[in-house]
């Protein structure tokens, strides 16, 4: 423990004694309910003290985030409580809430978040199809100037824009391509450049 540390200790020491003691001394008639009510104090006492020394544990269990090694080329992304892969990535400046999907061939925006990295959605000619779980839907080819991965980037980036409703956007097989190497174990997806 460093000296500030351990000044800080003493302190919090010296004013729980003063607390405590001041506590006893006004209610020196009921010492057993005094007691029971100290006692129930300490534990929320501990139980914050302890919530708090987890809470970077609990943070990345329970929100799990993406890791960009810019000087490596390397990305790591953990699995999602739901068992899909999140990445947030830059798309025009703009990020942009990915669920990673193998089985889709292209970068495929909602038309909210085609909206917000730029696009008039209005405007678009959807003369593609696209075959998905919901059926068939109408998608419009687009370029996106830059997409970004950290200090990872890419310009002039082929995607389409989904003419139905969509909870969010899929990150395809066109982007992963993009990498040297895509590695999955161990509840991580690892991205190589």
């Amino acid at each position: 423990m460093s000296a500030d540390q351990t000044a800080s200790l003493i302190y919090l020491m010296l004013l729980g004694s003063v607390i405590a003691g001041y506590f006893f001394l006004s209610n020196r008639q009921s010492i057993g309910r005094s007691l029971r009510q100290a006692g129930l104090w300490a534990l929320i006492f501990i139980g914050v003290i302890v919530a708090y020394g987890l809470w970077g544990d609990l943070r990345n269990t329970l929100l799990p985030q993406q890791a960009v090694f810019s000087e490596q080329g390397r990305v790591e992304v953990p699995m999602g409580n739901d068992g899909h892969f999140h990445m947030v990535l830059q798309v025009n400046g703009t990020p942009v809430q990915f669920v990673v999907d193998t089985g889709a061939t292209d970068i495929v925006l909602s038309q909210k978040d085609a909206e917000r990295v730029g696009i008039e959605t209005d405007s678009l000619p959807y003369l593609g199809t696209a075959n998905t779980a919901n059926g068939r839907v109408q998608t419009a080819r687009v370029r996106l100037e830059e997409v970004a991965l950290g200090d990872i980037r890419d310009t002039n980036v082929a995607a389409v824009v989904n003419g139905g409703e969509m909870q969010g956007s899929l990150l395809g097989m066109a982007y992963l391509n993009r990498f040297a190497e895509v590695t999955f174990g161990g509840g991580k997806m690892i991205l190589t450049r």
